[in-house]
């Protein structure tokens, strides 16, 4: 028996009439624990060897053919898991440590090197050849770049462009990967490209939390790198719903991704660009303080400002006024408070730390508790 803590998957599907519904939901089965012990492993949620992503179909692809990388057509979405570090730990006497040694691709590791420097209680210092939406969503790890050392919590996110990396685990943690298959270039080293000019933190609008991002490359060769450690740049918020926000975090306009320092200067939209993916976090308020006041000309505002008018499926006789549908896979961790997956079949309550994966559902997500709610959703260009 694994001992990997079990991550609550809801997987949704359609039904006979192409109604929205659950197709599964339960535990996520494929759990892979590492051969250092008990606690240690990934836990993959969705796996994907094409793209644009398949929408339909009644396989489960959370349970295909492990590979740590991802499979170089597509990619995955995995949740890490890391034991708490106990305080007599002492290194010196760690049967696992191995020095740290050149770098050198890893035997079976599809596109993954490392550089030695692991423990029980930290990885070696590696790199893959993915892009990386990396967000914390129980507890906290330490990401070691070659020129700093950066503790991370729940809710926050490296977008990880191919960089030389280290986890370190003081606590037992939790951290959700969507592993993208890279462009590494002509030579095979992935460095970065472009003009190394990350956009500013915001001046964020009263009452909207910030959602951190970090951006790490490798500049040159061996050497992964920080460019940038602030607020996500482009938030937005909706008039209509005080206290929502939506703070968009990366895009990829490509497969396989691209090793650049910036892309939120590439247009907004709700879907992603065709072949890519879209990293996002958004904020909800109780839906009691704002659902008598809301009718068709506020959501399709709200839709306008998105960029994505389109997505809206908005009925007076639908379940939750901002339903929506767009032709994506959407991977959805809850990060905060508790929050209710509406869909056109049934509504499915979720909480702190359980994963939805939406396949061009008709959804909206609804926040029928007292406290606000924050869910990080990753979306991934997707075809019927």
């Amino acid at each position: 028996m694994s001992g990997l803590t079990p991550i609550r998957r809801v997987v949704t599907g359609h039904d006979a009439h192409g109604r929205s519904t659950v197709q599964w939901d339960g535990p996520a089965p494929n759990q892979h624990e590492a051969s250092l012990g008990s606690g240690r492993g990934h836990t993959d949620i969705w796996v994907w060897h094409e793209t644009p992503l398949p929408i339909h179909g009644t396989s489960d692809d959370g349970n295909l053919k492990y590979m740590f990388s991802g499979p170089p057509g597509g990619g995955h979405f995995r949740v890490v898991q890391a034991r708490a570090k106990p305080a007599d730990y002492d290194r010196a006497k760690d049967p696992d440590v191995i020095a740290p040694h050149p770098p050198k691709p890893r035997a079976g590791g599809h596109g993954l090197w490392d550089r030695g420097g692991n423990s029980l209680f930290e990885s070696a210092m590696h790199k893959t050849q993915t892009l990386d939406y990396g967000i914390v969503i129980n507890n906290g790890r330490d990401l070691v770049l070659d020129d700093c050392r950066l503790p991370m919590r729940v809710g926050d996110t490296v977008c990880q462009v191919g960089a030389w990396h280290q986890w370190c685990f003081p606590e037992g943690a939790q951290m959700a990967f969507d592993m993208i298959w890279a462009d590494y270039g002509p030579d095979g080293k992935g460095l970065a490209v472009g003009s190394d000019k990350p956009l500013p933190a915001p001046d964020l609008p009263a009452g909207v939390k910030p959602a951190r991002r970090i951006v790490s490359i490798d500049r040159v060769e061996g050497r992964g790198e920080l460019v940038s450690d602030t607020a996500a740049p482009d938030v937005r918020v909706d008039p209509a719903r005080p206290g929502f926000a939506v703070h968009r975090l990366w895009v990829a306009d490509s497969h396989p991704a691209k090793m650049v320092y910036e892309t939120l200067h590439l247009p907004h939209t709700l879907e992603p660009p065709a072949n890519g993916s879209v990293c996002r976090v958004f904020d909800y308020p109780p839906d009691t303080a704002w659902q008598a006041k809301v009718g068709e000309a506020e959501v399709k505002a709200y839709f306008r400002m998105m960029g994505s008018p389109g997505a809206s499926t908005y009925a007076a006789n639908a379940p939750h006024p901002y339903m929506q549908k767009t032709r994506t896979v959407d991977f959805v961790c809850i990060l905060e408070g508790e929050i209710t997956l509406v869909l056109e079949t049934q509504a499915v309550p979720m909480k702190q730390g359980e994963i939805a994966v939406l396949r061009g559902a008709n959804h909206a997500w609804s926040n029928r508790s007292a406290r606000p709610a924050r869910i990080s959703v990753c979306s991934h260009d997707g075809k019927y």
